[in-house]
């Protein structure tokens, strides 16, 4: 299979296989007026399996959703046909408005104006809770 290079955009690299979709829909690509190539279950030396996502234009990225969603994501700036900025992401420690807490009793189920904010607890195992009641975000 052959997907052509771009000459300027964004190429989300070693995303977790079968992530590649979640992270499609979390930040509403299908949205976007460019074209985005999703590659699915491409072979990779370091993962076995990886997905790649490749858009067609410079964005606004929400990194946090990223770190969240897939820690292990590597983002590429691309102009001219050439990676000018690279960010490798990692777990944010904060995180507003990606997830909801499920707590019925948490001060956001009652006050729905406030933004549902989680910081990260455990590092090593991706534990995020909620910053008002501390329930685990699931």
């Amino acid at each position: 299979m052959l997907v052509n290079p771009i000459s300027e955009g964004i190429v989300l690299d070693h995303i977790s296989a079968g992530n590649a979709m979640r992270i499609y829909e979390a930040l509403r690509l299908d949205e976007l007026e460019c074209q985005v190539a999703i590659i699915k279950n491409c072979p990779s030396v370091k993962m076995g399996k990886k997905d790649i996502l490749k858009i067609n234009d410079i964005i606004d990225i929400n990194f946090d959703v990223l770190g969240y969603i897939d820690p292990g994501i590597t983002v590429n700036f691309i102009r001219d046909s050439k990676i000018y900025k690279r960010l490798r992401l990692e777990l944010p420690e904060r995180i507003t408005g990606i997830i909801k807490c499920k707590n019925p009793r948490c001060i956001t189920s009652v006050e729905q104006e406030l933004p549902h904010v989680f910081r990260l607890t455990n590092r090593d195992k991706g534990i995020y809770r909620c910053i008002y009641c501390e329930a685990k975000a699931k």
